[in-house]
């Protein structure tokens, strides 16, 4: 649709309906206008999967691998066909607008969001970010670029004040959005954080570099409850507050350009670029008629079991992996994760999967016939019990598995009443009269003994068991953080004696107060074993198998969003599972199933290492393609991985004063590790397959020409008895630059693959910019002539041959200004 139409629409509706429109009309959807044909568009969280307009377990999704998973496959086409993905799940679910991708930076290994961000590096960000974002958007439905900018962490997320310098920021954290404005997408959410000194919905960054230098024409979006005030938002250039109806905009806002406070053509802007994202989802203008998925069921199945195998990176292995099946004829797989993994991240981004394959699963299907199987869960991991579900919960009326949800009046009557599949219930269907939430189920307790129950919620709350009150209490809320109030709200444990395993009622109730929320969470677990006992049991297991895969991870209280980490252990008695299993059979693989880094102390006494993330719904298929042979790990490192975290070059995300300072600057990642000279455990790009190679030959320029990109063309042969897949990656430095520069910084990769014996030609191209720095002076971005040094590599550590590159600028003196 052409401009000069979108100007003609705009003159057929008056200020109070153009300023409605930059609302929005329920919690995830955009007010319509009949009168220009404008429709509702509507708005889902991502990125590990399209959840739809409503929080409710019965409604499912495709869950893909998590965002830190999909930065490991450095891989752009398999990142657009899972963009692709996601937008056939956008329109089966009705969605005009995915709420991906998340392009904020690892800058340090504590930030509880990290899986839901692809790595470390801005270059490696923006270039998976790009793939996904042409991916999603191939299919006519929109993607978003968020957190606009510098919300790397969560403690204080709402508030906090991020000091960095223009440099910092161009360089580093707004480099990634920059690609994604390359790659032509259509929204950027602003986050809630500020950034020096300003809150990002009124921060002058939205419309510099955004709007002007990157010439960004799409609509900027608020983070969800992130829109404060109603002038100075107005006055700045972000265009849609979300959610409606209710927000500082509306009345006031109509108030404030009659008063001649905020312009009437600054509105008017704002209006056009929404009626622009409309045109282009298909919301405006005559009926777009019914939209197909592009993925049937097989073809998503297939798709996320590749993409398993693809994400995950072999951190170690010492001749132990691929297992033979048929030299197998009992396997012990161990660790409470291996029959319950972590498959996405906690907080706003997830969504309800029809299915999940198990690690214990998957294995099991891909041995049977073939060995036995024997699994030992091991430890309890020590953290709070998970909610109700349909294993051993019934709903009490109807007597199917699950639970029943009841809404009560003030007068305890009841208004409403369904059975549901589980304990979270975010959003129950609460009325105007409606004035408690209840969840009852007829649990039948598999055990006895000392149970944890657990309470989610706000206000008045109580757990009964039979005749028993268990719990009672009042639990003012006292945060703003919607992460918290709707989706994760603190969990309350009791232990209680269950001395019964025939079924017995537990009910949980919630009190409805203003400002609080609805989110409602109720959870039990049995006893856990004796540590002790349950080590020696898995021991005994280990010792009497052919090989031992033992799953270890992290867990939804420790990598969530709203809350950073406050160390990198893997918790509960899993170093010490580890450890006593592989004393006693060398064939030891460890599956680590956490969505950032972690821990490992025991890395040198196993056989090997797996990383599988997150890796959503096809986590225990794919894991045993790998295991297995049946496909390549094919996974490379998106961040530095410590063997401990006091080594890491930021190991702090505690805002002091309400300010988080990023004093490492630049040096983010590798760049930081390479500065301090300390030895990680694994570097970035690292990453194993099942065969060997050989760089036979790398072509470099003999020069570079300011603003202009260069080739590297890298020659490498495969070595091993498999086929296999390499990334190449290049790097580059300027160790005589007369200003502050990375020790050497990543420049670009290129992935190739080849049968045994044979070679294959890696082309990298690396763009003009990649040699550029930002004066903060001149305001511009500068190109500095002089003799760089290019670098070959497997990871940012394993560099396999060094060059110079002298750089020739247009008079070959001085120092050159470049766009590029």
């Amino acid at each position: 649709m052409g401009e000069d139409m979108l100007d003609r629409l705009l003159e057929k509706i008056d200020l109070v309906r153009k300023v409605r429109l930059l609302s929005g009309a329920t919690t995830w959807r955009t007010a319509g206008e009949p009168a220009i044909g404008l429709g509702e568009m509507v708005t889902s969280d991502g990125p590990a999967g399209v959840r739809g307009e409503a929080w409710d377990e019965r409604h499912t999704s495709a869950l893909l691998p998590s965002a830190s998973a999909i930065g490991a496959l450095w891989d752009e086409d398999l990142t657009g066909e899972l963009g692709g993905l996601l937008a056939s799940e956008a329109v089966r679910k009705g969605v005009d607008v995915v709420l991906a991708p998340t392009l904020n930076l690892h800058r340090t290994p504590l930030g509880g969001r990290h899986f839901e961000c692809f790595s470390e590096d801005p270059v490696l960000t923006g270039r998976t970010g790009a793939a996904l974002i042409r991916g999603i958007q191939a299919a006519g439905v929109a993607a978003t670029a968020k957190h606009y900018v510098a919300n790397d962490s969560e403690t204080g997320r709402m508030h906090v004040d991020v000091r960095a310098s223009e440099r910092v920021l161009r360089e580093v954290y707004l480099a990634p959005f920059e690609a994604a404005v390359e790659a032509g997408v259509w929204l950027v959410m602003a986050g809630y954080n500020g950034v020096n000194g300003t809150t990002m919905t009124a921060s002058p960054l939205l419309a510099e570099p955004l709007k002007g230098d990157w010439g960004f024409d799409g609509v900027v979006v608020s983070d969800w409850g992130a829109l404060r005030s109603t002038r100075e938002p107005a006055l700045a250039a972000i265009d849609l507050g979300m959610p409606g109806p209710q927000g500082p905009w509306g009345e006031s806002l109509v108030r404030a350009v009659k008063d001649g406070h905020v312009p009437e053509s600054g509105i008017d802007e704002k209006v056009r670029r929404l009626l622009r994202l409309a045109g282009r989802v298909g919301a405006l203008g005559s009926d777009r008629g019914p939209r197909i998925p592009a993925f049937r069921p097989e073809e998503t199945r297939t798709l996320l079991r590749r993409t398993v195998a693809a994400g995950s990176v072999l951190l170690s292995n010492h001749e132990v992996l691929p297992l033979a099946p048929s030299s197998l004829s009992k396997v012990a797989v161990i660790g409470v994760h291996a029959d319950s993994p972590r498959v996405q991240g906690g907080g706003s981004a997830g969504v309800f999967p029809s299915y999940v394959v198990t690690p214990l699963e998957g294995i099991r299907a891909r041995l049977d016939g073939l060995a036995q199987v024997v699994h030992v869960p091991g430890p309890g991991l020590g953290v709070p019990p998970a909610p109700l579900g349909t294993g051993w919960c019934r709903d009490p009326r109807s007597g199917q598995p699950g639970v029943l949800l009841r809404l009560l009046d003030e007068a305890g009557r009841e208004l409403h009443a369904e059975h549901r599949l589980s304990g979270t219930q975010l959003e129950p269907p609460v009325g105007p009269s409606a004035r408690t939430v209840e969840i009852s189920a007829l649990m039948r307790p598999p055990t006895t003994g000392e149970w944890t129950f657990a309470i989610a919620g706000f206000g008045r709350m109580s757990l009964t068991l039979g005749d028993r009150t268990v719990w009672d209490g009042e639990f003012p809320c006292t945060t703003d953080d919607p992460a918290i109030v709707h989706v994760n709200p603190p969990r309350h444990t009791v232990r209680a004696t269950v001395d019964t395993t025939e079924p017995v009622l537990l009910t949980a109730r919630r009190e409805l107060v203003p400002g609080a929320g609805r989110a409602t969470i109720v959870a039990a677990a049995p006893p856990e074993p004796e540590a002790g006992a349950a080590l020696a049991e898995a021991v005994r297991a280990a010792r009497d198998a052919d090989a031992v895969i033992v799953v270890v991870g992290t867990t939804e209280h420790t990598e969530t969003e709203g809350h950073d980490r406050s160390d990198l252990s893997l918790g509960g008695h899993q170093d010490a599972l580890v450890r006593a299993v592989a004393a006693v059979n060398r064939r030891t693989i460890a599956v680590v199933n956490s969505g950032g880094p972690v821990e490992l102390p025991w890395r040198e006494e196993v056989g090997a290492v797996l990383l599988t993330w997150f890796p959503g719904q096809e986590a225990g298929s794919g894991l045993a393609d790998v295991l297995f042979g049946d496909a390549e790990p094919g996974g490379r490192l998106p961040t530095t991985w410590a063997a401990a975290l006091t080594d890491a070059p930021v190991t702090h995300a505690q805002p002091v004063g309400g300010r988080l300072t990023y004093d490492d600057g630049i040096h983010i990642g590798h760049r930081g590790w390479l500065l301090t000279g300390k030895e990680p455990a694994y570097w970035f790009g690292h990453g194993l397959g099942y065969t060997s190679w050989e760089y036979e030959t790398v072509q470099a320029p003999d020069e570079a020409v300011e603003g202009s990109p260069f080739t590297v063309r890298v020659q490498v042969r495969n070595t091993g008895s498999r086929p296999g897949r390499e990334v190449v990656q290049v790097y580059l430095a300027r160790p005589e630059s007369t200003i502050e520069r990375p020790v050497r910084w990543f420049a670009g990769y290129a992935a190739v693959h080849a049968e045994p014996g044979a070679s294959v030609t890696a082309v990298v191209e690396v763009p003009a910019h990649a040699l550029r720095y930002w004066s903060e002076a001149e305001k511009a971005w500068i190109t500095e002539p002089g003799t760089y040094q290019i670098m070959v590599g497997r990871s940012a550590d394993d560099l396999v041959w060094r060059g110079v590159l002298p750089l020739r600028g247009p008079s070959d003196t001085g120092v050159g200004r470049t766009g590029g």
